[in-house]
C-alpha cells in the first residue's frame, strides 16, 4: 500500500508537517517494499486553493492512504471521494508513522477532524456595508 505523509522535508526520516494543505512536502512510502519518494506540495505557496492542490498531489502520487494530524471537511470529502484511506497521526517521522499504519496503531478517520480553513475568520469574504 502506498502511504502519504505530509512532511517538513523531502525525506523518510523528516518530521510530519502539522499542516495538510500547506505542508512543504508529501512523502509517499510503499509499505511493502519500503521504497519512497517525496514531492513538493504545490499548495504550500498557493495564494488560494491549497487544499485542492494538496489532494491532487496525494492522489496523483498514487497514495492509497494518508496519515496526517488533521482533516478539514473539504480535504476529508475530496480524499474520501478519491478512495484514500485516512489515519490520524499526532507526531513523529514519516518512517515512524508508516510503521504505525502498518501495525494498525493509528486511528482510522471517518469524518472531518476540524472545521477547516473556510469558515468565518478565515478569509471567507468581506462584510458588505449598505
Amino acid at each position: 500500500m502506498i502511504i502519504a505523509v505530509p512532511a517538513v522535508a523531502p525525506d523518510i526520516d523528516a518530521e510530519m508537517d502539522r499542516r495538510l494543505g500547506r505542508c512543504a512536502y508529501f512523502v509517499f512510502v510503499d509499505s511493502e517494499t519500503g521504497e519512497w519518494k517525496a514531492e513538493r506540495n504545490p499548495g504550500a505557496d498557493a495564494a488560494s486553493g491549497a487544499g485542492v492542490l494538496a489532494v491532487q498531489t496525494i492522489v496523483n502520487g498514487g497514495a492509497e492512504a494518508l496519515a496526517a494530524p488533521d482533516y478539514g471537511p473539504n480535504a476529508y470529502e475530496a480524499l474520501a471521494a478519491a478512495g484514500v484511506k485516512m489515519y490520524l497521526a499526532k507526531s513523529g517521522t514519516v518512517r515512524e508513522i508508516v510503521e504505525k499504519v502498518k501495525k494498525g496503531e493509528l486511528e482510522p478517520v471517518s469524518g472531518a477532524t476540524s472545521a477547516g480553513m473556510h469558515g468565518p475568520g478565515h478569509g471567507g469574504g468581506r462584510m458588505r456595508r449598505w
